[in-house]
């Protein structure tokens, strides 16, 4: 369009639509629409509720340096700055892995490992609305987050520990202070924290420690947490793998969840560009048959969690069977493999025997 045409919503569309279909864009409508909605401040049907209405100069400065970005293979969720995650929206950002469907199925099968909360737990824990923001809000006269932010809620090494004698702390009026007991959970290789936070915000007694060595993951999912007023029940500490979890929980985790790296490294190259050019590789290659990190988590996973525990690993859909193997060799039982939305083996779910 020409600069001094006059830009409507429905004009701005389909000349987006038609710009980002030249450009090998395979959802061109769909990319239009969130980049148009994010440039207007309008939902998606806002847009068609509004369509003669003429953009502002600023909108239409703002939709061109997103469609150019959309044009060039940037994930739209790099450009909007956010992604819709089960019951949760999290920030995301470049450096740091873009959620995806199939790790709500992960949630699903590690929150199927803890036990439900007592009914009035619930019911008193959790907000009418599914927003989770006011579950793990900070209750009036509560005590002020140490030094360090999120790293001495919880379990962190870097910070003073946890309270005497091991125990998570429990705020005056957590779900840690009801008859049931806190459910502690390490979420390993946590990237935007959108496993960790939906943990905490869909059961009311889980205590989240969770790690990632890259330092912009783990400002972003301590951003994430504090967005959601998870801050009090997930901890988030910049660590590999495990090694920053403290030591007094070692033994006693009720539940470890991890979407580690496992792409095996010859399937990369066959990735789509969007993700390869634009996602970091370190969060991606799993190497040769993508359970090297797997290898590494096994063990420290059997130290870690208590008798009865479980664990739940998403995993490429080549590795599940050999992944089995690996559990059962390391003294875990129970191996079941799930199917992610689109029918492909994608997690892994093991228990930590009893006796």
């Amino acid at each position: 369009m020409a600069e001094n045409d006059i830009w409507t919503i429905r004009t701005a569309l389909e000349w987006t639509v038609g710009y980002l279909g030249r450009k090998g864009d395979e959802s061109p409508r769909l990319s239009a629409e969130w980049l148009l909605s994010e440039a207007c401040g309008l939902s998606r049907i806002g847009l068609y509720a509004d369509f003669d209405r003429p953009l502002s100069m600023g909108e239409r400065d703002a939709l061109r340096g997103f469609v150019t970005r959309r044009g060039r293979g940037e994930p739209l969720q790099y450009i909007t700055g956010e992604v819709g995650f089960r019951h949760i929206v999290v920030k995301v950002r470049p450096g740091v892995l873009i959620p995806r469907p199939e790790t709500e199925v992960l949630v699903s099968e590690a929150l199927a490992l803890l036990p439900a909360p007592p009914r009035r737990v619930a019911a008193d824990s959790m907000p009418d609305d599914p927003s989770p923001v006011a579950d793990g809000a900070r209750e009036e006269g509560a005590p002020e987050e140490p030094e360090g932010g999120a790293r001495g809620a919880f379990g962190a090494k870097p910070a003073s520990g946890p309270a005497e004698g091991g125990e998570a702390p429990a705020d005056e009026g957590s779900p840690a202070k009801s008859e049931a007991p806190a459910l502690l959970v390490a979420d390993i290789c946590t990237g935007s924290g959108c496993i960790a936070c939906s943990l905490a915000s869909e059961h009311p007694l889980a205590r989240v420690v969770a790690t990632d060595v890259a330092p912009e993951a783990v400002a972003l999912a301590r951003e994430n947490a504090a967005a959601l007023g998870l801050d009090e029940r997930v901890c988030v500490v910049e660590c590999d793998l495990g090694e920053g979890v403290d030591p007094a929980l070692m033994g006693r985790l009720d539940l470890v969840v991890s979407n580690p790296p496992y792409v095996p490294s010859s399937v990369l190259a066959d990735i789509p560009r969007e993700v390869t050019d634009f996602e970091p590789a370190l969060a991606l290659d799993g190497g040769a048959d993508g359970l090297d990190v797997l290898r590494r988590l096994l063990p420290w996973c059997a130290c870690a969690l208590k008798p009865g525990g479980g664990a739940a690993f998403e995993l490429h859909e080549t590795c599940l069977d050999e992944a089995a193997r690996l559990a059962e060799e390391a003294g875990f039982e129970g191996a079941r493999v799930v199917c992610d939305l689109a029918g492909r083996p994608r997690v892994l779910v093991i228990r930590k025997p009893v006796g």
